[in-house]
């Protein structure tokens, strides 16, 4: 059965090219062309992921991302045109799971597309992890901290994941990205540091003074046995 994604772009001859290319690499895509639409689309309908534009004649993109999120953990890739970085890390910290600017070649969206579902697939055959009080349960992709769900979204999951399976050893951004089989980020964007942050909210005591993720200046990031 074909993947199916959610386009919730407004401007018709690009929906109309994504649609095309992204059938012809053997995806379902069903377009809405307002945020609000889009939102009801994807409570009624079931989507392995979405495409979401951030400006919509009805509603900030942004609204729309923070919508879906709350009661959703469908990847979403946000697409941009606003030039502001800010946006994009906005974006991540609500809970897109990455982002394409604007203008932007069809092959690099369907590379990103492709590694949102490969990361989804590959983690569901990863066996549960615990962690004194935190568990990370890859076949339902979800972390609990005290049998207590953690928010966090697909990509942020698969981020802790792949730190939860090195723990001891510290990794750099360039390693983390490479395991996790996305693309490179443009180099201004910190999104690595961006979900890191989202995820040590959800599964530190205290995010301020982490005892799981621990920084490593100038080196990166290492998982921590903390038991507590």
């Amino acid at each position: 059965m074909a993947d199916r994604i959610l386009l919730i772009e407004d401007d018709p001859r690009l929906a109309e090219m994504v649609k095309n290319y992204l059938g012809e690499a053997g995806f379902s895509v069903t377009v809405s062309p307002l945020g609000m639409a889009g939102i009801a689309l994807e409570a009624r309908e079931t989507f392995d992921a979405l495409v979401l534009d951030l400006m919509l004649p009805d509603m900030d993109g942004l609204e729309v991302c923070r919508q879906i999120r709350a009661r959703s953990q469908t990847p979403i890739l946000m697409l941009t045109a606003r030039g502001d970085a800010m946006d994009r890390v906005v974006g991540l910290e609500i809970g897109a799971d990455d982002y394409l600017p604007k203008p932007f070649e069809p092959r690099e969206m369907l590379a990103r597309l492709r590694a949102i579902l490969r990361r989804r697939g590959r983690d569901r055959n990863v066996e549960l992890l615990r962690f004194g009080r935190l568990e990370i349960d890859a076949s339902a992709r979800k972390a609990r901290l005290d049998g207590t769900e953690c928010a966090l979204t697909d990509y942020q999951f698969s981020l802790l994941l792949v730190l939860a399976q090195h723990p001891g050893r510290v990794m750099s951004r360039e390693a983390i990205m490479e395991l996790m089989k996305n693309e490179r980020l443009e180099s201004f964007d910190r999104s690595i540091d961006v979900h890191i942050s989202r995820i040590r909210a959800a599964i530190e005591a205290d995010p301020k003074k982490p005892r799981r993720i621990i920084t490593v200046r100038g080196s990166g990031y290492v998982f921590a046995k903390a038991q507590d």
